[in-house]
């Protein structure tokens, strides 16, 4: 049974709340994040729609959360407990492969789901009883979320999907993002792992945005290097990213501009409309993202003013946008109220309801060569309207002034243009490379490519080593304490192994301020037992570099937020279990040509003779090839070939 207190829920009002997800997760909304994680987790809950009905019966609440309000655009976040009994599988995958695999096991994990359209559509129709409960789907096992991410109860976490538009969502995916950032630092996670996978048009956004701006696009959100396959090490990672940035384009066009005439046209098409040299492959694609992000849509209204809910076929809302800009042409870039744009919009358009409709959804949006601008006169205090040539909208550089030729140019330059040149770019230097990038320094590209994309897991500490900072409650209770707490697990009949075993982090305890040593031992015990599996049965001995009583005061010998390290053993067996960790009782033996000793989450076999693993593409299988039944290593090969031939 979950430690939540689900007898809560039944005094919260009938009607679902609802929250803004533009907001939620920031300190003081939904709730006060003040807590520990775990406290933070609770009191996020209490909040929650309970539903009884989804996810296999696992406890598991819902969020309905606001996106739009007008036009109503609505999603619904799942929060799913998952006690560690009712889990298929007790270690964590994730945690091996990131490499947190002494981390001992959690009772509980929790899953934080944004559903799919189709799945949300199921999930409503399960909770209504238009689908029997006996035909429930587990909600944490399905694919496809927009967002799913993992939390153990101890704060450590990882981001298993994101999927923006391009995968069929109504989010972007630095929404999403966004959203799970907000609730990683509100919750106080520890840490946050993901794998990086993601994509833009089949182009690897690892490889591209590290070699145009050192990190990759998670790092925007403070996500950076946490494990590499391959044995590939943070040192390898940053000096292949140096080796592609660093590349001159007139080494790029010696080599390639004869065997392909594109190259040479592309890098002339962009230094052309820059307002500075490109000299490396670094400041090219560098330059592309970064226009990328001011050139308008190829269509003539803007995708985002015709939501999927408007009662307006595209074409009409189009029809009345245009009218609208024709009104804003004849004010000669001159400031319109809205009053004065409408009345003049309103000999060609009788339906005021999809004038309304336009003005409303218009401002700061960009429609064919013009951008819509739209600002509250704070005089009159009403609203007006202007048209921007779309070229003022690009930034000056500092010290530089900018070229009206080079503004036209970018001005001519569309997106789709833009995308078609980078993508073939992408797959002739980075990607698909030919013969000719085996030519002298270009050689080089092709093994920093592969050290780039075998670099997927990415972490970010949030809080580290402390779970809840003293200074940041600002609530210290009257006549209370706050101490930091981890335990060492003695190992009594083999206490050498202990040694190789790290604690776990650190827990926040609080007591009374006259509170003994003894009510500090048993508040450890019961705050450790809650959250680890292995710890259930775990009683403190003794406090390690203090020599106290147990009836000493607490308060006269130890100060406010120090650090204590409790030592005990579990009270059923007295000896470490290797169960209880995340990485198991790993027998297997990694030794791979690579460097890499441990399972990272890549294809590997083994050597049916020594039983060592290496991956299969270090052993020159292609993944789109099947294993062989037979496998023998190199080592054992040779020693086979030197054996004596039987008689």
């Amino acid at each position: 049974m979950s430690y939540l207190d689900l007898i809560s829920s039944k005094k919260r009002k009938r009607e679902e709340r609802v929250f803004r997800f533009k907001i939620f997760g920031e300190n003081g909304y939904p709730v006060e994040f003040d807590g520990s994680f775990k406290q933070n987790i609770k009191n996020l809950l209490e909040l929650g729609h309970f539903e009884r009905n989804i996810c296999s019966r696992l406890p598991s609440w819902s969020f309905k959360l606001e996106v739009i309000r007008q036009p109503s655009f609505h999603i619904l976040l799942f929060v799913v407990e998952e006690p560690i009994e009712a889990s298929l599988e007790h270690h964590c995958k994730h945690c091996q492969y990131v490499g947190w695999g002494q981390n001992m096991i959690c009772n509980r994990k929790y899953h934080f789901v944004l559903p799919s359209k189709d799945m949300e559509a199921a999930f409503l129709n399960c909770r209504d009883g238009a689908i029997s409960t006996k035909d429930n789907f587990n909600l944490v096992q399905l694919q496809g979320h927009i967002m799913h991410g993992i939390f153990h109860s101890n704060g450590f976490g990882h981001l298993l999907c994101v999927n923006g538009m391009e995968g069929g969502s109504n989010l972007a995916g630095c929404q999403i993002m966004e959203f799970w950032d907000r609730l990683c630092t509100g919750l106080r996670a520890r840490k946050v792992s993901l794998n990086d996978i993601s994509q833009k048009r089949s182009m690897e956004l690892r490889l591209l945005h590290g070699v145009a701006f050192s990190e990759p696009w998670f790092g925007r959100w403070g996500y950076k290097f946490g494990r590499g396959s391959f044995g590939v090490t943070q040192p390898m990672h940053q000096k292949a990213i140096e080796t592609i940035q660093g590349m001159p384009l007139c080494i790029l066009v010696h080599y390639l501009g004869n065997s392909n005439h594109h190259i040479p046209v592309i890098l002339s098409r962009y230094q052309t409309v820059s307002d500075h040299s490109l000299v490396t492959l670094g400041d090219l694609f560098r330059f592309m993202l970064e226009l990328k992000t001011h050139l308008p849509e190829e269509n003539c209204v803007d995708s985002h003013i015709v939501k999927p809910t408007c009662r307006w076929s595209p074409k009409r809302v189009e029809m009345a946008t245009r009218v609208i800009v024709e009104a804003l042409k004849r004010a000669e870039f001159r400031w319109v109220s809205r009053q004065d744009v409408r009345d003049a919009a309103r000999a060609y358009i009788g339906d005021t309801g999809l004038l309304d409709f336009v003005l409303k959804s218009l401002g700061n949006h960009v429609v064919g060569n013009y951008l819509v601008r739209r600002c509250l006169n704070p005089v009159t205090k009403v609203l007006e309207y202007c048209l921007e040539d779309v070229s003022n909208v690009y930034p000056e550089q500092q010290g530089l002034v900018t070229n009206n030729s080079k503004m036209k140019g970018r001005y001519r330059m569309t997106r789709p243009q833009l995308m078609k040149d980078m993508l073939y770019l992408y797959r002739c230097i980075l990607k698909d490379q030919k013969p000719a990038m085996n030519q002298g320094i270009l050689s080089a590209i092709p093994a920093a490519t592969r050290i780039i994309l075998d670099t997927k897991y990415l972490v970010k500490e949030y809080n580290g080593e402390l779970p809840w900072k003293i200074h940041h409650t600002g609530h210290e209770e009257a006549g209370k304490m706050t101490l930091y707490c981890t335990v060492f697990l003695i190992d009594k009949q083999e206490s050498n192994e202990v040694m190789k075993k790290e604690m776990p982090p650190l827990e926040c305890i609080t007591l009374k301020n006259n509170a003994t040593f003894n009510e500090l031992k048993l508040e450890v015990e019961r705050k450790f037992r809650e959250l680890y599996w292995g710890l259930k049965s775990f009683v403190v001995e003794s406090i390690m570099n203090l020599n106290v009583k147990g009836t000493d005061l607490v308060s006269e010998l130890v100060e406010v937020g120090q650090r204590i390290v409790l030592e005990g053993s579990n009270a059923k067996s007295g000896t470490i279990n290797e169960l209880i960790y995340e990485c198991g009782a790993n027998n297997r033996v990694v030794d791979c040509a690579c460097g890499a000793n441990e399972d990272d989450g890549e294809r590997m076999i083994s050597c049916d003779i020594c039983e060592v693993w290496q991956h299969s593409r270090c052993v020159q299988i292609p993944n789109n090839q099947e294993m062989p039944p037979i496998f023998l290593c190199s080592r054992c090969e040779k020693e086979i070939m030197i054996l004596p031939s039987m008689p």
